[in-house]
């Protein structure tokens, strides 16, 4: 997505090369983190949410599909973008796939298209630097006001995820990693 109303970027060295790094990314389990678990309730009650029933699949990847998000493109062993469209401001958010040949193009009023990436770039042979980007275009003025309202009082929530995010993906990257090279 080029043009965006919202980006958001963190990153974090790792000593792991890039394609386990990037797999430690799609295997993390946000949900197990009480901080996560704390945003996503207070975002619950102060909008009147439901809580959600079922438990999602495990590992970030699976979980975000599992909500309807479509990977818009890959880069095996190095990146994953995700894509979906929704109103995020409605208490009970709901996710619609758009497949990835009609995303760019979806511009139906009052949505958002959300785009997150996961990326490892290789620092040598044993190193990498993890990145996560999110970027959020509203498809009309009124959706990119209701958006805007919204991000205000969320955003420091999820920034905060995002970059609580990186040391649980550092960790089990550079412990995969350690395995790894033990093995070999």
């Amino acid at each position: 997505m080029p043009v965006y109303d919202v980006v958001e970027r963190h990153r974090v060295r790792v000593d792991a090369p890039a394609g386990i790094t990037l797999a430690a990314a799609r295997d993390m389990n946000l949900s197990e983190h009480w901080l996560v678990r704390a945003i996503f309730r207070a975002r619950e009650l102060v909008l009147g949410a439901t809580p959600p029933e079922a438990s999602s699949p495990r590992g970030l990847f699976e979980a975000t599909r599992a909500l309807g998000w479509v990977m818009l493109a890959e880069s095996p062993d190095r990146e994953v973008v995700m894509g979906a469209v929704t109103k995020p401001w409605e208490a009970n958010v709901v996710f619609r796939s758009i497949p990835p040949d009609a995303f760019y193009g979806f511009a139906e009023p009052g949505y958002v298209k959300i785009v997150w990436t996961l990326r490892a770039d290789p620092i040598g042979d044993r190193r990498s630097m993890f990145r996560t980007e999110t970027r959020v275009l509203a498809t009309d003025l009124e959706a990119r006001r209701r958006f805007r309202r919204y991000w205000s009082f969320v955003s420091p929530g999820i920034a905060l995820i995002r970059r609580f995010s990186l040391a649980p993906v550092k960790r089990e990257a550079e412990l995969r990693a350690r395995e790894y090279w033990r093995h070999r």
